[in-house]
C-alpha cells in the first residue's frame, strides 16, 4: 500500500510568542499543538501572525514568516530596504532590527552553538560574548553598511537582474541593493536587460579601482555586449565545463590587506566585506604571535592572504606551507607570495594532501575551512602536530563548534575567541578561535 500523503500546512498561519533566536536568521516558536516553527522577520518576545512556508503535518519543524506584528520589540525598526520582508528578497536576514540588536542576536547564536556543540561557555571559550563591528560600520538604526563587494544577481524571465526569494529559485527583480558596496551599485546592472543570462556576478576589489562582472549564460544563448557605467572586466562561465573564462580585461582583480597585493581570478574567494581581510589578519596574529624561524601552515588558504601575513612575520628562517584545492586559488597563491623563498602551495584536498607532506610537527596553524568545517579526521591529524597555537577562522559558529569539540579531544582548549560582523543585516557571523595545548593550561 501506498504511504499517505502528508497533509501540507503551506499558508496555515498561527498566533504565536516568539522565542530565543536560532542559528540561520529566525527565530523559535511553537504552534498551541507544541510544533515548532522556524519564523523569519520576528524577534524574540514578540507576538506575531506566523504564515507557514514550508512543512506538512507531522513534520518535526515548520518554516514560517511572520506576516503580522501584534506585539513589537523594542529592538524592530522598519526595514530600510525596500525588498525586504515576508516573501520577498531573500539576501538579508535582519533587517528589522536595530544594529546592536543584531549583533546581540549574532551573539546568542555563538554562545549556544558552543554550548550545545562543543560544551563550552562564553567565559571557557575566552570571549566576552560581544560580536564586533567592522570599522565604519557602526551606524544609526535605518541606515545600512554598503559592505558587499561581492553581489550574486540572478535574471527573472523578462530580462531583469535581481536576488533570490528566501529558499526558492525565484528571483525579487530590485532596482539597487542597499549592502551593496559602492563600487558595485556604479556598474548599473540593475538596469540593463539581461535576456538570455542565468546570472551576473558583479565584483569590486578593495584597494584598487578593478572591478568584473562574472556572466553565466543560459544554455545556448548568446553573451550581450557589455556596456556598463564604470570600465569593467568580463569573464564567461562555459556550459561545458563551468569554467571562467576572459571576455576582456582582465582575468582577475587586485585586493589589498596588510600592507600587500593580491591578485584574486575568475571569481575566487575572498573576503566579502572590505575591512574584512584586514580585520581577520589582526585577530589571527594577534593570537598566534609568530616568531622568527618557526614553521606554520595555512589551510585552505585561498589566494594566500594568511600565508603571506605570516611569511612577513616569520622572517628568512621561517616556512609556511599553504594547501587549497581550487586550482586557479593556487595559481594566484604561487603568483601573490612569489617573493618568498621559503612559502610552498599545495594544490589538493586537507585531508589528503597533508599526509602526504610527511610532516610531523609545525609551530603554528591556520585553517579558514568551508561552511561545512573541517571535520574530525582533519582535526585530529592537526592535533597530532604539536602546534604551541593554531587559528580557527570561521564563518559558520555550528561547523567552529563541532570542531573545537574535536580539537578538546585531540588535546587542544580555546585560548580566545572574538565574533566580529563582517555580514551586517544577515545572520552570518566571523570568529576568530585560538587554541593552545591543554598542558598549557594555567
Amino acid at each position: 500500500m501506498q504511504a499517505e500523503e502528508k497533509k501540507s500546512l503551506v499558508g496555515e498561519e498561527y498566533e504565536v510568542e516568539i522565542g530565543p533566536v536560532a542559528h540561520g536568521g529566525h527565530c523559535i516558536a511553537r504552534t498551541s499543538t507544541g510544533q515548532v516553527l522556524f519564523v523569519r522577520h520576528a524577534l524574540p518576545g514578540e507576538r506575531v501572525v506566523a504564515r507557514v512556508t514550508e512543512g506538512e503535518e507531522g513534520a518535526r519543524f515548520l518554516r514560517a514568516d511572520a506576516v503580522e506584528v501584534l506585539s513589537a520589540s523594542k529592538d524592530r525598526i522598519e526595514a530600510p530596504c525596500p525588498y525586504a520582508g515576508p516573501g520577498r528578497c531573500g539576501g538579508c536576514d535582519w533587517q528589522h532590527a536595530k544594529p546592536g540588536a543584531q549583533r546581540r542576536l549574532k551573539g546568542e547564536v555563538v554562545a549556544e552553538q558552543l554550548r550545545r556543540l562543543a560544551g563550552l561557555t562564553p567565559e571557557e571559550a575566552g570571549w566576552d560574548g560581544t560580536v564586533v563591528p567592522a570599522e565604519g560600520d557602526k551606524l544609526p538604526a535605518g541606515e545600512v553598511p554598503a559592505w558587499r563587494t561581492r553581489v550574486q544577481y540572478a535574471v527573472d524571465p523578462d530580462g531583469r537582474a535581481g536576488l533570490r526569494r528566501h529558499r526558492s529559485h525565484e528571483v525579487e527583480p530590485i532596482d539597487h541593493c542597499m549592502i551593496a558596496a559602492p563600487g558595485v551599485t556604479e556598474l548599473g546592472i540593475e538596469k540593463r536587460d539581461w535576456t538570455g543570462m542565468a546570472s551576473i556576478e558583479a565584483i569590486t576589489a578593495t584597494g584598487s579601482q578593478d572591478r568584473q562582472v562574472i556572466l553565466t549564460p543560459q544554455p545556448g544563448a548568446r553573451l550581450p555586449l557589455v556596456e556598463l557605467d564604470k570600465p569593467v572586466s568580463v569573464m564567461r562561465v562555459e556550459d561545458k565545463d563551468g569554467g571562467v573564462h576572459r571576455v576582456h580585461g582582465r582575468p582577475f582583480v587586485r585586493e589589498r590587506a596588510d600592507g600587500r597585493t593580491y591578485r584574486v581570478g575568475s571569481g575566487g574567494f575572498w573576503q566579502v566585506h572590505p575591512k574584512a581581510a584586514d580585520t581577520l589578519v589582526t585577530a589571527v596574529m594577534q593570537g598566534l604571535l609568530p616568531r622568527k624561524g618557526e614553521m606554520a601552515l595555512d589551510l585552505y588558504c585561498g589566494a594566500g592572504l594568511f600565508a603571506g601575513a605570516l611569511a612577513d612575520r616569520l622572517g628568512d628562517t621561517g616556512a609556511v606551507l599553504g594547501i587549497e584545492s581550487g586550482k586557479r586559488a593556487v595559481e594566484d597563491a604561487r603568483h601573490n607570495l612569489a617573493a618568498f623563498d621559503r612559502v610552498r602551495i599545495e594544490q589538493g584536498k586537507v585531508e589528503s594532501v597533508l599526509p602526504r607532506t610527511g610532516i610531523t610537527e609545525v609551530d603554528l596553524i591556520v585553517l579558514d575551512p568551508p561552511r561545512a568545517g573541517a571535520g574530525r579526521k582533519t582535526v585530529e591529524h592537526l592535533s597530532s602536530l604539536g602546534a604551541r597555537r593554531i587559528a580557527y577562522v570561521a564563518c559558520d559558529p555550528a561547523a567552529l563548534a563541532r570542531d573545537l569539540a574535536y580539537f578538546r579531544e585531540g588535546g587542544y582548549r580555546v585560548r580566545t575567541l572574538r565574533a566580529f560582523d563582517l555580514f551586517p543585516m544577515t545572520h552570518h557571523v566571523e570568529c576568530v578561535a585560538i587554541l593552545e595545548p591543554t598542558s598549557k593550561q594555567p
